[in-house]
């Protein structure tokens, strides 16, 4: 069973003394169960942002030890930068990534703040989910102000910190800890230098937006509401906070911004605002930058975007979407992007789950002709099975971006993009499967000598076998979608790919029947096990159903090939 995970995205002000920050991050590298995905060093900034993920306990440990490391090492006295701070550790969010609610992350980011406050005795402030008061949630709110100005703020009654003393440390400053959704920090390049230009496009872009004057003119009166404050013209984006900076290290400005819910306005939502504001202001947007870790989804949804503004099928394959997303939005301008040490799921993904995906055709078929028993049928059926999707999926795609089709474009898309996922989900079985059998094997290594250990070793056996017979039903079910699927693109499709879909129709074929014998061989021992039958039932008239499709769908391609 897979344990809860929590991403820690700290940020401490320093960007340019690489020792310090060595040091910081090997004392949250050292806790045990905690993983440093992602060290971001901005010299300009004078900030770094590192990215790790762990069990929360191991979080909240790493955390704190990275908070006290930077308390030692970096002296607030001497630190200046372009971007906003009010401490050494300046922000500390914690993120729930999988298995672990909000409201338990909150409990943990409390924990953590409590610890610092009392035990490092750093003003601490709760942010976010995790801070009660209304008025002090917002990150900005807080930190206004900065590192010079909260030697005052600090005595105010309103601004008492959440944990640890009431009085600013003029060394280590204050810290803001907290639980938040993922946050993504990005920056768009402008063809400017100018501050008060990128301050005008983040001013359009940001949902706090800027305050009216009369005529537009920047110069003009605020224009005021009844009852005396000031009118305020909306940004386009809404959940995104934005500034104007100059970055000397690139001789360029930026938006540089926080997308603070990437449900509400996605990456390239965002990238697309600061293009539109550019151009209306005369300047224009060259690239941008990624600062940390972004999620796959953002990135997959911006190439889909992007190649349906090109009027091309969206149904390509992940890295395809990931490498156009990457190119249009022009992440690569400044330095190299390499998705593998970008995207938070290719960083945690277990490595032992693409064994066998990640082979060489060669020696995936040499390591399966071997003497061992794994891989076996199961992983070449869901093989199989990729391989079908794979071939409908490039049949709706010919079919999508087909000359003269536009206006069946996107129906074919959509067709393309469902045998990517169900493709790329049976390529996860193929690993599974071989995985699961070997959970089989290890559990008939447990010793049987006293009647306790024989009771554990039983049942061990036996929800081992049952897992190593529902990845083969889960290869059943993919692959009955698939047939559907492929149908379409045999009736409708490219015809000069027709023969194409009657290919992948045989692999889907195959996919299921083989994957049937795995799951009856592994039931056999099984039977007595609640649902069992049932499941063995489903798979009888998965087995009927798949032979009528695949008749259905060979006799559609040999008269569409014979032009009947």
């Amino acid at each position: 069973m897979k344990q809860p995970l929590i991403e820690c995205v700290p940020n401490f002000s320093e960007g340019k003394n690489k020792q310090i920050i060595d040091a910081i991050v090997q004392s949250i590298a050292q806790v045990e169960g905690v993983k440093v995905l992602n060290v971001d060093m901005g010299a300009a900034t004078n900030r770094t942002v590192v990215t790790f993920v762990g069990t929360p306990e191991s979080v909240v440990e790493a955390a704190f030890q990275g908070i006290k490391t930077a308390g030692e090492l970096i002296d607030m006295r001497h630190h200046k930068g372009e971007h906003p701070r009010m401490g050494a550790t300046d922000v500390c969010p914690l993120v729930p990534i999988r298995d672990i609610t909000m409201e338990e992350t909150v409990k943990y980011a409390v924990q953590l703040a409590e610890r610092v406050g009392n035990e490092l005795k750093i003003p601490v402030y709760l942010y976010e989910y995790a801070q009660p008061k209304e008025y002090r949630k917002n990150l900005s709110v807080i930190r206004a102000g900065e590192y010079e100005g909260f030697f005052e703020k600090i005595k105010q009654s309103e601004w008492k910190p959440d944990f640890g003393p009431d009085v600013m440390d003029a060394k280590r400053g204050a810290t803001v800890i907290g639980a938040r959704k993922f946050l993504i920090a990005y920056n768009v390049n402008l063809n400017t230098t100018s501050v008060r230009r990128a301050n005008s496009v983040a001013f359009d872009v940001r949902e706090a937006g800027r305050v009216m004057r009369e005529n537009n003119n920047p110069n003009g009166k605020i224009i005021y509401n009844e009852d005396g404050t000031p009118k305020i013209q909306p940004g386009m984006c809404k959940a995104v906070k934005a500034i104007g900076w100059y970055i000397e290290e690139y001789g360029i400005a930026q938006v540089s911004m926080n997308l603070t819910d990437i449900d509400v306005t996605p990456l390239h939502k965002a990238f697309e605002a600061c293009c539109i504001s550019a151009e209306k202001r005369g300047l224009r947007v060259t690239g941008s930058e990624l600062v940390g870790l972004i999620p796959l989804k953002s990135l997959v949804d911006a190439g889909r975007y992007f190649l349906k503004k090109q009027g091309l099928s969206t149904g390509v394959s992940e890295r395809e979407c990931v490498r156009i997303a990457v190119k249009t939005l022009g992440l690569d301008e400044l330095k190299p992007f390499n998705p593998e040490e970008r995207i938070i799921e290719y960083l945690i993904a277990d490595k032992n789950e693409s064994v066998l995906v990640s082979k060489t055709v060669r020696d995936f078929t040499d390591t399966t002709a071997s003497e061992s028993p794994a891989p076996g049928g199961g992983s070449v059926s869901a093989l199989c099975g990729a391989l079908g999707a794979a071939l409908g999926a490039m049949v709706a795609n010919l079919s999508a971006n087909k000359k003269g089709w536009e206006s069946q474009t996107e129906w074919f898309s959509d067709f393309a993009e469902k045998l990517q996922s169900s493709k790329d989900y049976l390529l996860k079985l193929i690993d599974r499967d071989t995985l699961a059998f070997n959970e089989v094997m290890k559990a008939f290594e447990l010793p049987k000598n006293t009647d306790e250990e024989k009771s554990i070793r039983k049942k061990a056996i036996e929800d081992a076998t049952y897992k190593a017979m529902m990845v083969p039903f889960e290869t059943m079910k993919i692959g009955m979608q698939c047939m559907d699927y492929i149908q379409s693109m045999a009736e409708k499709g490219n015809p000069n790919s027709v023969s194409d879909a009657g290919v992948g129709a045989l692999c889907i074929r195959t996919a299921v029947l083989g994957a049937a014998m795995n799951v009856k061989i592994n039931a056999q021992s099984i039977l007595n096990r609640e649902g069992v039958k049932e499941i063995l039932n489903q798979v009888q008239e998965m087995e009927k159903l798949i032979e009528e499709k695949e008749k259905t769908i060979r006799q559609i391609v040999n008269q569409r090939m014979s032009g009947n």
